[in-house]
């Protein structure tokens, strides 16, 4: 650490004060936000502090941190800091987002932390010339998280009205979507859909649809061989291949009625019933356990789009309305037989896949780009917040640190 740094304890930088009830201020039309470490959802019309602060978990979730700035309540499970010493208050937030503080937890039964114990927390402090400028830096990033955070929910939106769409009026020759003022529908048992569509339950446009191994599966685990999916593998459209397990070639060979090809469709039976993925060519040949395997025919279905159907609102209201509306029980073969699906022409399958997939690609960039935005600022914090990294030359007016 450098030497213009000190060891500091919490309690010579700033007061821990307790929150209180919040039960006789709470009002709908209240002027003054009222917080808590996972932040303001709730109005009051009294207040307990004016200025920036700290909220700190005092029992229940104490491995959260809030900033919180402005005049507001904080509530009885929580502690705010206030009267901050020679020291900048963000600068502070964000040392505190660097400590693990459910480490610190005292208590058997609900965790708790304590005053004292929070006070003799050792800081490495800065100049405040220097907090500034490393707090300027981390909220820098905080605010491009937080505004790709915002772009991914509105292409969430986006999807969601798009999928609705074309799963319901489809695309015309023209690439447009479709509607009854411009072109002829007809009544089907889901609804009005286009003329050329249909309506067919999954069974008359798969090959086959079957289950997965289920009875004692773990006899056949191995270290190694041939991968074995699990609903922990199925996710949305894709095959999650983490935490998979693996079975001899041998007994591959001897189950295959349970082996996929590729193609073929996996749905979760249990947890989150009706979860569908298309069987990529790398698991051409694997098996599976406890999840129905179905195969589309290429002549009336493409894989992807059937996928794209079943994981829709469509899809899932009828995996819910099958189970009474509860998401734990099994979502069984003779269901998914019986699933019905709004077929267009494998053509027009083909443009909503794309379509679909293209917006997907745009919400997968910014994922990425957002989960680059958090490795950095734990970087960012890990290097700055110790003294690792200097921002010194920036204080100087130089272009780059030391």
């Amino acid at each position: 650490m450098s030497a213009d740094w000190q060891t500091k304890l919490l309690r010579d930088l700033a007061t821990i004060n307790y929150g209180r009830s919040p039960a006789g201020i709470l009002a709908d039309d209240g002027d003054y936000p009222v917080v808590g470490t996972g932040g303001s959802d709730r109005k009051g019309t009294d207040f307990l502090h004016d200025g920036d602060s700290i909220i700190l978990g005092r029992k229940g979730t104490i491995d959260r941190v809030h900033y919180a700035t402005g005049r507001f309540w904080t509530i009885d499970t929580a502690y705010y800091l206030s009267d901050f010493e020679d020291n900048l208050p963000r600068w502070l937030y964000y040392f505190f987002q660097t400590l693990d503080l459910r480490q610190m937890n005292e208590a058997t039964g609900v965790p708790s932390l304590s005053r004292d114990l929070l006070y003799k927390i050792e800081i490495p402090t800065p100049p405040v010339p220097e907090q500034t400028k490393i707090a300027e830096i981390l909220s820098t990033v905080d605010r491009a998280i937080e505004q790709t955070e915002a772009l991914i929910a509105k292409q969430q939106r986006l999807k969601t009205g798009l999928m609705q769409d074309l799963l319901t009026r489809g695309i015309d020759e023209h690439g447009n979507l479709r509607s009854e003022q411009t072109h002829p529908f007809k009544d089907s048992p889901l609804g009005r859909i286009p003329v050329a569509w249909e309506v067919k339950e999954c069974a008359s446009i798969c090959k086959h649809i079957v289950v997965g191994i289920v009875i004692r599966p773990v006899q056949y685990y191995r270290p190694d061989g041939v991968p074995m999916l699990r609903s922990a593998n199925v996710r949305e459209n894709r095959i999650d291949p983490r935490n998979l397990v693996f079975m001899d070639m041998k007994d591959n060979d001897k189950m295959s009625k349970s082996q996929v090809m590729s193609g073929d469709l996996v749905t979760v039976r249990t947890g989150y019933p009706g979860t569908t993925a298309v069987v990529p060519p790398e698991f051409d040949g694997c098996n599976c356990i406890d999840i129905v395997i179905s195969r589309p025919d290429s002549t009336q279905v493409r894989s992807e789009f059937l996928s794209i159907w079943i994981n829709s609102d469509h899809g899932k209201r009828q995996v819910l309305e099958g189970q009474g509306g509860v998401a734990q029980q099994h979502f069984n073969v003779g269901e998914m037989k019986t699933l019905l699906v709004k077929m267009p022409p494998v053509s027009e399958q083909e443009q909503i896949e794309r379509t679909l997939l293209k917006q997907a690609k745009v919400t997968k960039d910014l994922e990425n780009s957002l989960a680059k935005l958090r490795s950095l600022k734990t970087a960012l914090m890990q290097d700055l917040l110790s003294g690792r990294k200097r921002v010194t030359a920036l204080l100087d007016g130089k272009e780059s640190g030391t």
